[in-house]
């Protein structure tokens, strides 16, 4: 098992990318801290954890709240002593075209999807700079590269993923820490679930592979990058688009 006995925090892992990101840790021998919204998702995550023999610990948290943050690594480090991966996927999206898009839906999407990546951060460097080695992992976007009709807000906070991703690699690497981010393309998870049929198939058809990707395709993504196999990648943006962007 690639992971066996690391420790990893996983934002957003009640569901989509983020569950099975957090399952796929669990079976390559992970122990698991869970964070999500809601209670009730996070604790089906640890159960399907569980389930694989990982160790699975859950927190209902809001990554814009930095106190909420700080109570949560403090916790993981009191039960598990170290840190060695941090997964920062959480995300949401309030979309709307520009001309119409309200202050409140762009300072939420900016609060969650890039000041969240910063407050986890922030608050696990100090263990694995004390460890001397640790590895960040940043949910960005396709849109946070390319844009997106009616997501100024998300793709402002994805570019801006890149930039902490690239800033935070040349920061951290000589401290032992390796920073990289993940840019999905369309992955059927439950943020395209009020998404028409009719328009879901014409964003498989934009796609030369004819489909949508599937939350566990990003998810093997991070558990490489997690792992040694991935020792010398750095401040890299890994695409997972299916060619969408080609």
């Amino acid at each position: 098992m690639r992971l066996n006995g690391k420790v990893v925090i996983v934002t957003g892992a009640g569901q989509g990318i983020g569950a099975a990101t957090a399952l796929k840790f669990a079976r390559e021998g992970a122990t698991v801290a869970l964070c999500d919204l809601r209670e009730d998702v996070v604790d089906r995550s640890i159960e399907a954890c569980r389930e694989v023999g990982a160790q699975a610990v859950g927190f209902a948290l809001d990554v814009a709240d930095r106190q909420a943050v700080d109570g949560m690594v403090a916790g993981v480090i009191e039960r598990f002593e170290r840190i060695d991966i941090l997964v920062n996927n959480a995300g949401i999206t309030r979309d709307a075209r520009f001309e119409k898009m309200t202050g409140e839906q762009f300072d939420s999407v900016i609060e969650v999807n890039l000041k969240g990546v910063f407050n986890v951060a922030q608050a696990v460097v100090p263990a694995m700079i004390a460890q001397g080695h640790g590895v960040i992992l940043n949910g960005s976007s396709v849109v946070g590269i390319y844009g997106n009709f009616g997501q100024t807000n998300y793709a402002a906070a994805k570019f801006g993923v890149i930039g902490l991703t690239k800033t935070w690699c040349r920061e951290l690497g000589p401290k032992g820490i390796r920073v990289n981010a993940v840019a999905p393309g369309f992955i059927q998870t439950p943020m395209l679930s009020t998404v028409p049929d009719a328009v879901l198939a014409r964003m498989s058809e934009q796609v030369p592979l004819r489909r949508l990707g599937r939350p566990e395709e990003v998810a093997n993504i991070y558990a490489f990058l997690a792992s040694d196999e991935a020792s010398y990648i750095n401040g890299a943006v890994i695409e997972a688009s299916g060619g969408l962007t080609v």
